[in-house]
């Protein structure tokens, strides 16, 4: 696994207060936002979306994602 490290980034007291209220699963979506936004800066390479989509499939398959489930979830949303 990749060490880790904590980073700061100042942001407005209201959106502090919405992270520090938010779920667990809801801090983890914000945290993966950032370490792709910030992937994006770094790697210009045009294959990178990609990549990212195949980073988000492993990461869902390996939290228990399976193809049934993703079409449950998807049927439930129409």
């Amino acid at each position: 696994m990749t060490k880790q490290t904590t980073i700061t980034i100042p942001v407005p007291t209201e959106l502090a207060e919405i992270y520090n209220q938010a779920s667990p699963e809801d801090k983890y979506k914000i945290e993966v936002w950032v370490r792709m936004l910030l992937r994006d800066i770094a790697d210009p390479d045009p294959n990178k979306l990609k990549r990212v989509m195949d980073e988000i499939s492993d990461q869902a398959q390996a939290n228990g994602l399976t193809p049934e489930i993703l079409e449950e979830i998807l049927a439930d949303d129409e």
